[in-house]
């Protein structure tokens, strides 16, 4: 059985977040399986937090970069050990900020670099690889004005559609 502090069901964030280039914010994290790989910034939801407020706080503390939501560009879910529920909400993201504060932390590097570079580059993430060869485009666009009503008791409420 896994002691992960998270429990048995994980649900994280990830962003690719353009630039007026078209160039992607791509990172190289310090640990795990994606170490010294390019990936997208990303990390957990926690409590009391929306997806789209997890996903613009990990981009901003990873990388110090300030970006817009765009919308939704899928959804990444998997069974690790055939025990946790590994859950990522990927986004598209247009940089509002452009410049890089790597967290060193949890960062070796941060960079801007175009889909194609990304495609060519054996340190990018099969992710990575993958949306770029694809030119991942937003398919659900995130709608603030929908009211559930007071009955459910949300403080806060989005739709993606």
């Amino acid at each position: 059985m896994n002691k992960s502090k998270r429990g048995n069901v994980w649900l994280a964030v990830s962003g690719i977040v353009e630039n007026e280039k078209g160039e992607w914010l791509v990172v190289k994290k310090t640990y795990g399986g994606l170490k010294g790989k390019w990936s997208f910034p990303a990390g957990f939801v926690n409590q009391g937090e929306t997806i789209n407020e997890a996903v613009l706080r990990e981009i901003k503390e990873e990388t110090g970069v300030i970006a817009n939501i765009n919308g939704v560009i899928g959804i990444r879910s998997g069974v690790i050990d055939t025990v946790i529920s590994d859950n990522m909400i990927i986004f598209s993201l247009t940089a509002e900020t452009t410049d890089i504060y790597i967290q060193e932390k949890e960062l070796e590097d941060a960079c801007f670099m175009h889909p194609c570079e990304l495609i060519m580059d054996i340190n990018a993430s099969l992710l990575i690889r993958d949306l770029a060869k694809r030119k991942a485009e937003t398919k659900l666009n995130m709608y603030e004005e929908f009211d559930p009503g007071d009955y459910f008791g949300y403080t806060s409420y989005l739709l993606f559609l």
